[in-house]
């Protein structure tokens, strides 16, 4: 079995290497989804300040700080996602997204760091692929300078959908880790990412026959899975004939340092119907494109 994979939700969660675990697991309704975040209760680093006289006290001073930086994690880790959202979310009228959107041709508009990152990642692999991986879907032009967004005409909408997704994963990663936690993982909706000793099992479901197969495990990295051949999935600005938005369908499942990458990369896998594209090797990937409507089972 390839060692990828990961929807936490589907699994019971182990750690390598020995490391003993305590697996704890909060979901909340956010990106359009439920985002799931596992942590190892007793995963973090605690500082013996030497208070403690006796091994039954010190005992207690462990449980004691590690229920109190866990409630921690959790909160900065959905906070993180909540944020993200806030920027990216093309349904909120306040946001980034939101604004660009309604906004008239020649609007230059200040934008948070959060939609910075995402969309300069969004412009360098539109400039990649020769504008086949575009978030704006062929309906105008834009650019970025700085923090600056510039709407360039009028009917130019942007949708950072999944891209924007696997960006909030990886801020709530960060935020599990600022927060004191060694392992665990972060889950939204098949936008998986899992970081130290944690190893988690991949399941993908076959959307036509149903049921689900075994695909393989991840240790400390992350993995999406996107469908292209469904009303309502990811559409491709130009698709690959008999891929996405083609005759036949298209699920393609990367695997990459960062969620933002992963699921970015099945785009561009999808679009160019090459599961070795020269990207995935500049970005630290891998990936796969399943002959049937496979699914992570999340």
């Amino acid at each position: 079995m390839n060692r990828i994979a990961v929807p936490a939700a589907t699994c019971s969660a182990h750690a390598g290497h020995g490391h003993p675990t305590r697996w704890l697991r909060r979901a909340r309704p956010l990106l359009g989804t439920l985002v799931e975040v596992g942590l190892d209760a007793a995963g973090f680093e605690a500082v013996d300040d030497g208070a403690a006289t006796d091994a039954s006290q010190a005992a207690f001073a462990v449980k004691a700080f590690e229920a109190t930086y866990a409630v921690h994690a959790f909160e900065a880790a959905f906070a993180a996602v909540t944020a993200v959202q806030a920027c990216l979310s093309r349904f909120e009228p306040g946001s980034d997204i939101g604004r660009f959107n309604a906004a008239a041709a020649g609007t230059c508009l200040d934008v948070q760091p959060d939609t910075v990152v995402v969309l300069r990642l969004a412009q360098q692999l539109f400039d990649d692929t020769g504008g086949g991986f575009d978030v704006a879907q062929g309906s105008g032009r834009w650019s970025l300078c700085g923090h600056a967004l510039v709407k360039h005409d009028a009917g130019t909408r942007i949708d950072l959908g999944g891209i924007g997704k696997g960006h909030a994963v990886d801020r709530a990663v960060a935020a599990l880790c600022a927060s004191g936690a060694r392992h665990g993982w972060v889950n939204a909706g098949g936008d998986l990412r899992v970081f130290g000793a944690a190893e988690l099992p991949l399941k993908l479901r076959d959307e036509r026959s149903g049921g689900v197969t075994d695909f393989g495990w991840l240790h400390d990295g992350a993995f999406a899975t996107s469908c292209f051949d469904a009303p309502g999935h990811a559409r491709l600005a130009r698709p690959a004939p008999g891929h996405a938005n083609g005759s036949a369908p298209s699920h393609a499942s990367v695997q990459a340092p960062t969620c933002m990458l992963a699921d970015a990369l099945t785009k561009i896998v999808a679009l160019s119907g090459n599961a070795m594209h020269p990207l995935l090797a500049r970005h630290g990937a891998q990936a796969w494109l399943h002959p049937h409507a496979h699914r992570l089972a999340a």
